[in-house]
């Protein structure tokens, strides 16, 4: 599903005075949602993920060997990552903090929509995989999780 795609759903969400619609499309789930101020939220979830990137050689082993201890959350999209909802405002997470499923953990813009990334499940951030501001791609891996 492409950025395109996702405008005009909103456009048909505005149209017909949608409040909700879901779709499922190339193997991705988008739901929109308008809250009451008017705004839109968009929840994606990948529903199938049929290859990853591949990791530079010198993240590769790390990356491996902090899989084995824990659980990857991948981004949902390609897109900008932003640990915190503005850039005066402190991180949604640290390494170490205990999260519990529906928490946010970062932001995703794509093509100027901040698309909150929220947790499938609870655990301990054991690492943030990529850098504030900085380009990701979809399927990689942002944050390993210790489930607990």
């Amino acid at each position: 599903m492409n950025i395109k795609q996702i405008k005009e759903l909103i456009d048909l969400m505005n149209e017909n005075n949608l409040t909700e619609i879901e779709v499922e499309l190339e193997g991705v789930k988008v739901k929109l949602t308008k809250k009451p101020q008017g705004t839109v939220e968009q929840v994606i979830t990948p529903v199938v993920q049929t290859a990853q990137p591949a990791a530079s050689k010198e993240e590769a082993p790390k990356l491996e060997e902090a899989a084995k201890q824990g659980k990857e959350v991948k981004s949902p999209m390609v897109g900008t990552f932003y640990r915190a909802p503005s850039p005066d405002d402190p991180p949604y997470i640290q390494v170490g903090d205990i999260i519990k499923k529906g928490d946010v953990l970062c932001i995703v813009e794509a093509m100027k929509l901040m698309n909150e990334v929220k947790a499938d499940f609870g655990g301990k951030i054991l690492e943030i995989c990529v850098e504030n501001a900085e380009a990701v791609e979809f399927g990689q891996t942002l944050f390993l999780v210790e489930p607990v």
